[in-house]
């Protein structure tokens, strides 16, 4: 084994573990943390790692899994659902903003016009990984400035693909820009024919048959290989890796086993990630940002301002309320990790000169570095918007919130259908997971939000959405189960009320301790209701029955919460 190569990990790891909390508890986020711990330990900073050209090819497989998350995120319901804001919006801020910094850059940097053109759209795209983050931390994802900058991010994302065609032919120099541009959205059209052909009489029977007879070691093996086997591909005949993963996600991403293969896929997609942001940080030259600091950082604040006057307008005139167009224009002001894709793959392929590859890194990793202060600024700025807001009016805006979210049903069978059942007589939106695939393949035949995979599975309830659903209901009928989940989910998620379905008294206590919001004893109900059936054939009133049973089952739940005080107490 090659021990130097283990101890570049080692000190990657190291460096890491250190910086990145530090940024986090300073307000600057895990990404800055990242590249701040690679320019570290790169060369032009302590020099602990000189060559990381291997750490390099490693990190890339965290913006390959990071695209194919991406591109399972990008359902064409959700797209459709806020269609005219990512079509509408989404396209006009990404092609104006592409088209003035394109001009910009033409006449500052002499450069040619298919640079230009690369430089402007890669810097016109924002920072989802970031973003999203900071929206989710703050719990602002379907907040009026949270909705709009989702459907901005969600276009962007779907530019990544002809984008990273058009960088592709750019190094055919025989190509005008103008084939380039034609040849990248032909490309773009036929591997969405691909998709829909792919998913629908190959990979979703596959999946299929994976899920029914291999074990859970061969589903995760499969979900790594649709990845990496469709990155392979991809380059194979002559494109990038990481469309080849934005692809694969695009193939599952209206698939019942979608939030399986997200939680399958997203430990490595974390830890790749970081690995991908710290060699960024890594090829970073600091001496470059030393030699002329004013002017770089003028340049950013000049990118910052131009994205924001661009952006600001552009939502107000889709409707968009004046404090929280202001929020969606700063939080989105920055450029972000497909810039340092673009420029890294332009700059492999000779598009780009190593001087001006590490003039753009510098500006995207500043302007990444001043969205934590701007997230901030756009965070007081959209309160300020709620201040004259009565009570009743936020606590209805909050209930409004919660209604548009789904509840989680983790387990479809007898329980879980008929909760579905009854949430669907309200008009309450929910989505159910369940392991057995020829139930969820019944379901899903009837048009039911059922989808594939184990609950037990912390990152299955995460991918769902649990983190920002109104509620999570655990109907399994598997006592040793349901405390398990009901432990790590609200040790994970403390905040999120968890209704647990429980066997007896002794079991609802002993969910109650470990964190579940609300038990029900299935031995009380099933005796209830043959109570409740015994007792009308005698000839006893509904009336007097009702009255008789409620009471029964206030002093059966009283002594749950009794135990559980008694607990606390010793």
């Amino acid at each position: 084994m090659n021990i130097e190569y283990l101890t570049d990990i080692i000190i990657l790891l190291s460096a890491a573990v250190i910086t990145v909390p530090v940024f986090q508890c300073l307000g600057f986020g895990a990404i800055p943390g990242f590249l701040f711990a690679g320019a570290i330990v790169g060369p032009s900073g302590l020099g602990y790692i000189q060559d990381y050209d291997e750490i390099a090819q490693l990190a890339e497989f965290g913006v390959i899994l990071l695209l194919f998350i991406i591109g399972i995120e990008i359902k064409p319901s959700r797209l459709w659902n806020i269609r005219r804001l990512v079509l509408g919006l989404g396209t006009l801020q990404v092609l104006i903003t592409g088209a003035l910094i394109t001009v910009i850059a033409h006449e500052i940097l002499n450069s040619s016009w298919e640079a230009s053109l690369l430089i402007g759209l890669a810097l016109g795209l924002s920072s989802t990984a970031f973003v999203l983050q900071l929206l989710t931390e703050r719990k602002m994802i379907s907040s009026e400035y949270g909705r709009p900058s989702v459907a901005i991010l969600l276009l962007q994302d779907l530019a990544v693909v002809p984008l990273l065609v058009f960088v592709s032919f750019m190094a055919e120099p025989e190509l005008t820009i103008v084939e380039d541009i034609f040849l990248a959205l032909a490309e773009a059209f036929i591997i969405l024919l691909l998709i829909i052909v792919l998913a629908r009489y190959i990979l979703t029977p596959l999946l299929k048959i994976l899920s029914r007879f291999g074990s859970p070691e061969i589903f995760t093996a499969s979900a790594l290989l649709l990845v990496l086997g469709s990155a392979y591909v991809m380059e194979r005949i002559g494109f990038s890796m990481a469309m080849g993963a934005f692809v694969a996600g695009l193939l599952i991403a209206d698939s019942s086993y979608r939030h399986q293969i997200i939680a399958e896929i997203q430990p490595f997609r974390g830890l790749l990630l970081g690995l991908f942001f710290m060699s960024m940080g890594m090829s970073l030259n600091i001496d470059k940002f030393l030699d002329h600091p004013i002017v770089l950082l003028s340049f950013t604040v000049a990118l910052m301002t131009i994205k924001f006057f661009i952006l600001w307008p552009l939502l107000r005139l889709f409707g968009i309320k004046k404090k929280a167009s202001i929020s969606v224009a700063l939080l989105l002001a920055q450029s972000g990790e497909f810039a340092l894709v673009l420029f890294a793959v332009a700059k492999s392929t000779g598009v780009l000169d190593e001087a001006l590859f590490q003039h753009l890194l510098i500006i995207v990793l500043l302007s990444m570095l001043i969205t934590p202060a701007l997230d901030k600024i756009a965070y007081r700025i959209f309160l300020a918007s709620h201040r004259n807001i009565t009570t009743i009016q936020t606590a209805d805006i909050d209930k409004h919130e919660q209604h548009t979210k789904p509840i989680i049903i983790a387990g479809f069978g007898r329980m879980g259908h008929r909760i579905g059942y009854i949430m669907e007589l309200m008009k309450v939106p929910y989505l159910a997971i369940d392991k057995d695939e020829s139930l969820v393949e019944h379901e899903r035949s009837k048009g039911k939000p059922v989808y594939f995979g184990d609950v037990q599975n912390l990152e299955v309830l995460r991918a769902a959405g649990a983190t920002d659903a109104p509620f999570v209901v655990i109907s399994i009928n598997d006592p040793d189960v349901t405390k398990q989940i009901v432990s790590s989910l609200h040790s994970a998620i403390p905040d999120i009320p968890i209704f647990a379905r429980g066997h007896d008294l002794v079991k609802c206590h002993d969910l109650r301790v470990l964190g579940a919001h609300y038990t029900v004893s299935e031995t009380l109900e099933a005796s209830a209701e043959l109570a409740h059936a015994a007792l009308r054939h005698m000839g006893f009133e509904g009336s007097e029955i009702a009255i008789v049973l409620e009471k029964f089952r206030k002093d059966y739940y009283k002594q749950v919460n009794m135990e559980e005080e008694k607990k606390t107490k010793l």
